[in-house]
């Protein structure tokens, strides 16, 4: 069988002294990620919590790595997960000082090439157990590499703000696969990597492509903005993985979600804390669900008196309806309550204000932009630098301080 391209390697430090090794050897493994411990090693970007979880879970991922400690720890920390027959990822083990190199885990898949790549960053031989694979002769045919799908929230749009867990997956997955907008955000991407770019009308179609590459063993990433699981593609690749009658989709591919940072937490996070008490999201789009729906949820959240997140406010095909949702809620809200609105939080376009809600006009609102409708008890009051900051107590007895529009 041929032998698999190499994800993006993890290099594995437990100390200080290893974190230069590392670097040299990512001068000759460019897409190498340097992950540590969490205390001992300050710089990596990735931080575990202990060695032995680092490993085994890098393992799990199918994520080639160099560790930079004794053979025997690594073999102590793996041996639990070794299985005859099963396939591999790439393990070495390499002298904190980088000076050996040595293939443990992973020769049918590779291990011997990324060791040389090692050792010419190093410049040392490594040392080699065993010859490569021969896939004439030396490898089992018929051998299928499970498949693996990460569906990933890029936050809202600024690299600072996505989850380095999501970063992880979009370095190591050959196919990515979304909406044309949201690719765009996630990369840039490698030469190796292919991007299935499309429409934001179909997501079913994406979710079924997605698994049908990770069944055949590829390594997928479906992106989405802000957290996959509010209002995007989480919820179209669980409803395609249910409602499949291929088998293999259950059986051959490893399904993960990543969250990440939401419209509503990073406009949020940008007026203060209005989020800080029992709040509620809501989608005004009509596309999937009725209108009288939307105003009777509406008409609910609003009489629980609960801090409101709006998405999807406004539209070209929807110019009235935020209209019609702001009349309702001002049946129940006062008129000087603080209302955050957030437009492309996280981009280079980003802008947020606060206004009254009985200032508020639909003109102020694009498809953009999330509107955040304080409950009774959320407050403002000025910036020393301009503009308002609100939040929303933990706690029940004070009213909301008025706010000039």
């Amino acid at each position: 069988m041929d032998i698999d391209p190499l994800l993006a390697p993890a290099i594995l430090c437990l100390g200080p002294d290893g974190l230069e090794t590392a670097r040299r050897i990512r001068s000759g493994c460019p897409e190498a990620v340097i992950s540590g411990l969490a205390g001992p090693v300050e710089g990596a970007e990735i931080l575990h919590d202990s060695l032995e979880s680092a490993l085994r879970d890098l393992y799990r991922r199918d994520q080639p790595v160099i560790a930079l400690c004794a053979a025997a720890t690594v073999i102590r920390a793996l041996a639990p997960l070794l299985k005859p027959d099963q396939p591999e990822p790439p393990v070495l083990a390499v002298a904190e000082d980088g000076g050996a190199v040595v293939p443990l885990l992973g020769l049918r898949r590779g291990a011997n090439r990324l060791a040389r790549i090692v050792g010419a960053a190093l410049g040392v031989t490594p040392a080699f157990t065993l010859p490569d694979c021969d896939p004439s002769t030396r490898c089992p045919t018929g051998t299928k590499r499970r498949g693996r799908l990460a569906v990933v929230g890029l936050g809202p749009g600024c690299g600072g703000l996505m989850a380095p867990e999501a970063r992880e997956e979009l370095r190591r997955a050959r196919h990515i696969i979304g909406y044309e907008t949201y690719v765009r955000l996630a990369g840039p991407f490698r030469s190796d990597q292919i991007i299935h770019a499309s429409d934001n009308r179909v997501e079913m179609e994406r979710a079924r492509h997605a698994f049908t590459l990770a069944a055949a063993g590829e390594s997928v990433v479906v992106v989405s903005s802000g957290d996959p699981g509010i209002f995007a593609m989480a919820t179209a690749v669980l409803e395609a993985l249910h409602h499949s009658e291929e088998a293999s989709w259950h059986r051959d591919v490893e399904l993960t979600i990543i969250p990440g940072i939401s419209a509503a937490q990073a406009a949020a996070a940008r007026a203060g804390a209005p989020l800080g008490h029992d709040f509620c999201v809501l989608s005004l789009s009509d596309n999937l669900k009725p209108w009288p729906v939307i105003l009777d949820r509406l008409a609910a959240a609003a009489r629980a008196d609960l801090v409101i997140a709006l998405y999807n406010p406004i539209s070209r095909a929807r110019p009235w309806q935020l209209g019609e949702a702001l009349d309702l809620l001002r049946q129940q809200r006062a008129p000087e309550t603080p209302v955050v609105l957030g437009r492309d939080v996280g981009r280079p376009d980003e802008r947020v204000w606060v206004v009254r809600l009985d200032a508020l006009t639909p003109e102020q609102v694009d498809m953009r932009t999330v509107v955040i409708v304080g409950s009774s008890t959320t407050q403002a009051f000025p910036r020393a630098e301009g503009g308002a900051w609100v939040y929303t107590p933990r706690w029940y007895g004070e009213t909301a301080l008025p706010i000039s529009a």
